[in-house]
């Protein structure tokens, strides 16, 4: 299975960014789609963002649409979360992950990696 490795979060007011970095190992990154996930303590994993391995088409969930922006650079095989406007509701363990497709990743069913330890972003009011 794939190694997933997350950094950059952190602590920032309500409207402030923050940039997201997801390192993968273990897979050949190109031939897979990847995504973004969070998690609130008390509450499901749930899909963000998402990222095709070819035409790099993009997928969000609704309540990030127009805030973040999720990119992956194939040769570093790193996928990146930019997040604007932060809200305290974003407030989260954000973890990234694989699959084959998006409909697996919206669904978060049959994703490919280890979750990894995440990173925690917190946004204050």
């Amino acid at each position: 299975q794939a190694q997933l490795v997350e950094s950059g979060g952190g602590l920032v007011q309500a409207g402030g960014s923050l940039i997201l970095s997801c390192v993968a190992s273990g897979l050949t990154f190109r031939n897979y789609n990847m995504g973004w996930f969070r998690q609130d303590p008390g509450k499901e994993r749930e899909f963000v963002a998402g990222i095709t391995s070819i035409s790099f088409t993009t997928s969000y969930v609704d309540a990030v649409k127009g805030r973040f922006t999720i990119s992956r650079d194939n040769a570093k095989r790193t996928v990146f979360l930019q997040m604007n406007n932060l809200k305290p509701e974003d407030t989260a363990v954000y973890y990234c992950n694989a699959a084959q497709s998006i409909e697996r990743l919206t669904t978060m069913r049959s994703l490919l990696g280890n979750w990894g330890q995440g990173t925690q972003v917190t946004v204050s009011s």
